[in-house]
C-alpha cells in the first residue's frame, strides 16, 4: 500500500483499543490520498498519549513540551509557508496549558492544521480530570464526581475565528479521513476535534456511538447555523461545521515584509553593522 510511505515501521505503544491507533490511520490515509510529500509535510505534537504520532508518521517531525505545539507550528509555518503544517495535541494539551495558543492561532488564521485528540481526561497522567471531562464524571482527581463545566470545543474554535471548524470521530477511520483532507486543502487555519474514546480512563465508546450523527448538507458559511449545532446537547454532531475562505497569516505576512523591503530607509540598513554595535 502507498500508506507504507508515511509509517516509520515503529510498532505503536497504546493501550488496546485505543483511539490514536484510528487517528493514525486516518492521517496516513489522509496523506496517500492527497499524494503529499513526505519532505514536505511537519507534523508537531504535544505531551499526551498523542505525542507518539510523531514517531509513527514518516514525516519532518517535532516534539514540543506540555501546550505548546501550536506556537511550534506557527513558527515552522511562517518560515515556510509551503508546508503542510499538522499539529497534533491532546485535549489536556490544548485547552489546558495551550489554550492561549489555540485562540491565536486561530484568531490570526495561521494555516496549520490543528488535530486535538480529545479524549476528555489526562490519560497519560493515568485519569485525572481535564478541561472537557463532562460534569459529574468520577477520575482519579474527582473521586466524588467533576464538578467543573467542560469547555464547548466547537463553540470555542466558532468565537476565537477559525476559518475551517470540525469534529470527528475516531471508530470512523474513513468519515475522519475526508476532514483531515480537506483541513489539509483549506487555505488557513483548520480544527478537528476529535472524539477519542479511552478505553483504560474514561471509555465512552458506546455512548458516543449511540449519539453521533454526522451534519449533511448545511451551510457551512452561515455562522449562526454552526453556532446552533455547535450548541446542540442531546445528539452530538460530527463533520464540517464552518468553513469560508480568508487570507492566511502567513500570506499577510509575507505581504508586509515585501512592503518593508522596499522602502528606501529600510534597504539602506546593513545588518552586520548594526549586530556590531552590539557585540
Amino acid at each position: 500500500m502507498v500508506e507504507k510511505v508515511f509509517d516509520t515501521g515503529r510498532r505503536p505503544q497504546w493501550c488496546p483499543g485505543c483511539g490514536n491507533y484510528s487517528i493514525l490511520a486516518a492521517v496516513k490515509a489522509a496523506f496517500t490520498d492527497l499524494a503529499l510529500d513526505p519532505s514536505e509535510i511537519v507534523a508537531v505534537a504535544g505531551i499526551g498519549c498523542h505525542g507518539r504520532m510523531t514517531e509513527y508518521l514518516n514525516v519532518n517531525a517535532f516534539h514540543a513540551i506540555h501546550g505548546r505545539a501550536i506556537p511550534v507550528a506557527v513558527g515552522v509555518k511562517t518560515v515556510n509557508p509551503n508546508l503542510t503544517v499538522i499539529v497534533h495535541t491532546g485535549d489536556g494539551d490544548a485547552y489546558s496549558i495551550g489554550l492561549s495558543h489555540l485562540l491565536h492561532a486561530a484568531r490570526r488564521n495561521v494555516g496549520i492544521k490543528v488535530i486535538v485528540h480529545n479524549n476528555m481526561v489526562f490519560a497519560l497522567t493515568t485519569g485525572q480530570a481535564g478541561p472537557t471531562t463532562p460534569k459529574g464524571v468520577k477520575t482519579r482527581s474527582t473521586p466524588a464526581g467533576n464538578y467543573e463545566e467542560p469547555f464547548n470545543t466547537i463553540l470555542l474554535a466558532l468565537a476565537s475565528g477559525a476559518t475551517f471548524v470540525a469534529r470527528g470521530f475516531s471508530d470512523d477511520v474513513q468519515h475522519l479521513k475526508e476532514l483531515i483532507k480537506l483541513a489539509i486543502k483549506h487555505r488557513g487555519f483548520a480544527f478537528i476535534d476529535v472524539l477519542q474514546p479511552c478505553p483504560t480512563f474514561y471509555d465512552l465508546r458506546q455512548i458516543l456511538k449511540q449519539k453521533v450523527y454526522k451534519l449533511e448538507k448545511h451551510d457551512v458559511t452561515d455562522f449562526k447555523a454552526a453556532l446552533e449545532l455547535a450548541l446542540e446537547s442531546e445528539r452530538i454532531p460530527v463533520g464540517v461545521f464552518y468553513h469560508v475562505e480568508k487570507t492566511a497569516y502567513e500570506e499577510n505576512l509575507g505581504s508586509a515584509i515585501k512592503r518593508l523591503s522596499s522602502v528606501k530607509e529600510f534597504s539602506k540598513i546593513r545588518l552586520s553593522k548594526l549586530l556590531a554595535r552590539f557585540s
